[in-house]
């Protein structure tokens, strides 16, 4: 981990990350998987930067490994979340945990996600690509490309009921309050 810890002093590094837990492949055994975000997530506060965490089909893990080893008072946030409400609001209020939506919003299948959405605070959300993967609809099947990112913030605020503008500049306050590096350049 001593090149890691290397890597994240570069002026041009914003964040720890993307790491986490992915249960749906399994391409690293979970216990593993476990232990190597846990390190990560001490990294990334003993450097004082944001966490940008993976969670897919381990939802119960990576609430374990937050209550174990990260604090209230740092900044990171779930990356491509496609969680129910209540997932999301645990992550939230326990953790004060950013969540990050990117072109799943946009499915018509995906009404879990649409009612979380819809429904958690505006004051956690931010809008993301998950370039290439991820492309909003009309364009699934498709390489994913940053300019769809309007796609997914047009439908975020459908969800919502508000303009486009407004989920654009809260979005964008709340990237810049997530990653202060971002802020300053």
């Amino acid at each position: 981990m001593h090149w890691l810890t290397e890597l994240v002093k570069d002026a041009s590094v914003v964040a720890v990350g993307e790491c986490g837990l992915d249960y749906h492949y399994d391409f690293s055994p979970r216990d593993v998987q476990r232990e190597v975000f846990a390190r990560q997530l001490e990294l990334a506060a003993k450097v004082s930067m944001p966490v940008i965490i993976h969670c897919r089909e381990s939802e119960d893990d990576l609430i374990e490994l937050l209550r174990r080893n990260y604090a209230r008072d740092r900044r990171a946030v779930v990356h491509c979340f496609t969680g129910t409400y209540d997932f999301g609001k645990a992550l939230v209020d326990e953790f004060d945990l950013y969540l990050g939506l990117g072109g799943a919003v946009t499915f018509k299948k995906a009404e879990a996600l649409h009612d979380a959405a819809a429904r958690l605070p505006l004051h956690r959300l931010v809008l993301e690509t998950d370039c290439p993967y991820m492309t909003p609809a009309p364009h699934r099947g498709k390489r994913n490309e940053p300019a769809y990112i309007t796609l997914t913030c047009a439908r975020l605020a459908e969800l919502r009921g508000i303009g486009v503008d407004e989920i654009a500049r809260a979005t964008t306050e709340n990237a810049r309050r997530l990653f202060p590096k971002l802020a300053q350049g």
